[in-house]
């Protein structure tokens, strides 16, 4: 089975290069699994994506722990140790940055017992940096060396068609212009071994206390009704907005909240819906006027 791992920053469209090498490795006859993995929902934070590929049928599930391929796609992530890059990797794993540093650099500051390598991003003019996921798409697929040119390129068609005509040509020289970069290694990343199921740790079991009630809450599977979720029931602390101090800016608090809780009123004036913020507190973290404090949920005015 191949493992692979694409690691970048939200926005950089490392969900959209496991798609594209997830659809390429398909129409190349394997069994396939690909799935983004976010922490904080938001542009410019680690995320990573995986791909699993194999003849037969795949059961393992999450994180790739045992990676063939890791791709970089943003070459500051290495120094984050949040970002588990490096996690994982043996002298059976190829890893491969995409940027400005040489390979050489990386493997001596790294001390890997496997192969690096390095592609550099000047192919990718500045404010593209959203097409990287097709160019690590298409490197990733010539190190594998069992996906055809022709594979790939029906597979950028398939995943980026919705983003427009001009996204899939450029998408599609990119995804080239990776998968060319490589030629010379291609092959170089082989099938990893199957896991079993003996040496694994037992998982920590939390045992917690069942809920009270004779029914179970009620699905909705309607349209639109996310607005019944009551999510701010999640939360432990609220952000609070001190009008005082607000510039009225109008887009950083609104922009930045990933469930959309925060609205703003015609004079730039914003509002927090309580009840569907889950108080993660991005909108603290991100206010230039420092115009919003936590307080603790418990005793908070509603």
């Amino acid at each position: 089975m191949y493992r692979i791992r694409f690691h970048g920053r939200g926005g950089q469209g490392m969900k959209t290069a496991s798609r594209i090498l997830g659809s390429a490795l398909f129409l190349a006859g394997y069994e396939v699994q690909d799935a983004p993995h976010y922490g904080a929902e938001r542009r410019g934070a680690p995320m990573h994506a995986v791909v699993r590929a194999a003849r037969g049928p795949i059961q393992e599930r999450g994180f790739v722990d045992r990676p063939d391929l890791v791709v970089v796609a943003d070459e500051g992530l290495l120094a984050e140790a949040g970002a588990a890059i490096l996690q994982g990797l043996d002298h059976h794993s190829l890893l491969l940055t995409v940027g400005r540093e040489p390979a050489a650099l990386w493997q001596d500051r790294l001390r890997l017992a496997g192969p690096v390598l390095a592609l550099a991003d000047a192919v990718i003019a500045a404010g593209e940096r959203h097409f990287l996921g097709a160019f690590c798409a298409g490197a990733a697929a010539r190190l594998l060396g069992v996906v055809a040119l022709a594979c790939l390129l029906q597979a950028v068609d398939d995943e980026v068609a919705s983003f427009g005509e001009a996204a899939v040509a450029r998408s599609r020289e990119l995804a080239e212009a990776g998968w060319r970069g490589l030629e010379e290694h291609a092959g170089s990343v082989g099938e990893g071994s199957a896991a079993g199921a003996s040496g694994q740790a037992p998982p920590d079991w939390i045992e917690l206390q069942a809920e009270a009630g004779d029914l179970a809450a009620p699905s909705i599977h309607g349209g639109l009704s996310s607005i019944e979720v009551r999510t701010g029931l999640w939360r432990t602390q609220r952000p609070v907005i001190d009008y005082a101090h607000c510039r009225r800016c109008w887009w950083v608090c609104s922009e930045f909240c990933p469930d959309s809780a925060i609205s703003v009123d015609a004079d730039g004036t914003p509002t927090i819906d309580y009840a569907h913020c889950k108080g993660c507190l991005v909108c603290l973290a991100q206010c230039p006027a420092h115009a919003i404090r936590a307080v603790p949920e418990r005793g908070a005015s509603s």
